[in-house]
């Protein structure tokens, strides 16, 4: 009698730690991704609309937009990555403002572009998976830089209003992990008169470029990612 009321204890005491083990496996990466972590930035878009007032310049340049625009300071590149946690989904968000470039416009056409990003100054909220984009993934210190260029000129058809927002299409060469391919996307446009902004995204297939999947420990990712920037310029 005694024997089979242990065995009963016995198997409702596994049965708690079978549900508390699901709990912690379920619930803890839960609270850690949506309560401890925090939600990922959003996807960078234009920045808010700056108006020659903002920067003291009361007249556009008389050569209004044709010439060289250099980026500047308040760029951002960065990337996302669809992680999953023991079921639970997040972005994972690495960014940076260590961007160079330039890109000229002559007339209604960007005839030039190219930028070149320091890879070795791309940041995330968690020092483990920057540890593992630097090593592994990225192999910044054998491939520091990124660099696009453009390879088609992009014709936005009629000399930009100040304000407006135009979408148009892009196609150049992307170098990242030392590989270079040809991409093509779409990014949006601004001009506000003393500054031209453009914001986009590129699709990214690690194994395109030769980059491991940045899977690692209890974390997955798919096999893909985006490549996403907000850039800035002013008229050289």
């Amino acid at each position: 009698m005694r024997s089979g009321i242990g065995m009963r204890h016995w198997k409702r005491w596994l049965a708690i730690g079978v549900v508390g083990v699901a709990v912690a496996l379920v619930g803890g990466p839960y609270i850690y991704i949506h309560f401890i972590e925090g939600k990922a930035p959003a996807p960078l878009a234009l920045s808010s609309p700056t108006t020659a007032a903002d920067t003291g310049q009361t007249t556009a340049p008389s050569s209004g937009t044709d010439g060289a625009w250099k980026v500047t300071d308040d760029s951002i590149v960065g990337y996302r990555v669809k992680e999953v946690l023991f079921g639970q989904s997040h972005d994972a968000v690495g960014r940076t403002s260590d961007i160079t470039g330039s890109m000229t416009v002559d007339g209604t056409t960007i005839t030039t572009a190219d930028f070149t990003v320091d890879m070795t100054t791309v940041a995330s909220d968690q020092s483990r998976r920057d540890g593992q984009f630097n090593g592994r993934i990225m192999d910044t210190s054998t491939f520091p830089t990124s660099a696009f260029k453009l390879t088609k000129p992009i014709d936005f058809g009629s000399s930009p209003a100040e304000g407006a927002t135009k979408t148009f299409q892009a196609t150049g060469d992307l170098t990242l992990h030392g590989v270079t391919k040809t991409v093509t996307f779409k990014l949006t446009g601004r001009y506000t008169g003393s500054t031209v902004q453009v914001a986009g995204s590129i699709p990214i297939t690690f194994a395109d470029w030769s980059i491991p999947n940045p899977s690692f420990g209890p974390v997955t990712t798919e096999d893909n990612g985006v490549l996403e920037f907000s850039l800035d310029f002013t008229q050289a």
